[in-house]
């Protein structure tokens, strides 16, 4: 997908439209982790400084870090930004939403790459924390606060601390 077009989109599936800060953090992740393909060396550096100031900028302003290694899907919402944090390796779904205080990192020290991976349409409540190499699937709701350690399977909800599968998620009727 052409980098404009998925920023576009970006922008489309933010419900603030250009006031919201998430849509300014993924501009920068756009931006930055297409840096990561390009071949020259001479366009890659200054580019490299140009991407840690941009990302500087919009963890101090909007407090989300999404690093330029990670992998976003398409069009990710990210609800009342601040203390949004997301190690480098995360693999992150199609049509995701994170909400506020939300950490998805390694488990310390002894695995510093194992990064959890989001499926599809994967929600995530407010101060939610997926800790190590863990798999959530398609459509699974990650309940406020909770502590992920384990794999979320697909369409289930997963709530507490640490989190326990309570039951396949559906909309109400």
């Amino acid at each position: 997908m052409r980098l404009l077009s998925q920023i576009a989109e970006d922008l489309r599936s933010q419900r603030e439209g250009l006031l919201a800060q998430g849509f300014w953090a993924l501009l920068v992740y756009r931006v930055s982790h297409r840096r990561l393909s390009c071949r020259y060396r001479l366009v890659r550096k200054p580019w490299w400084l140009l991407n840690a100031l941009a990302q500087k900028f919009v963890e101090f302003s909007c407090g989300i870090t999404l690093p330029e290694t990670a992998t976003i899907g398409r069009r990710l919402q990210i609800e009342h930004y601040g203390s949004i944090i997301l190690h480098g390796g995360v693999v992150i779904g199609d049509d995701c939403l994170i909400r506020q205080g939300v950490t998805i990192g390694n488990a310390g020290r002894n695995a510093p790459q194992g990064a959890p991976r989001l499926g599809n349409r994967v929600e995530i409540g407010a101060g939610a924390k997926l800790i190590g190499a863990i798999t959530v699937g398609d459509d699974a709701v990650i309940g406020a606060n909770a502590v992920v350690i384990r794999d979320v399977p697909e369409g289930c909800l997963a709530v507490g601390v640490p989190a326990v599968i309570k039951r396949a998620w559906s909309d109400p009727p």
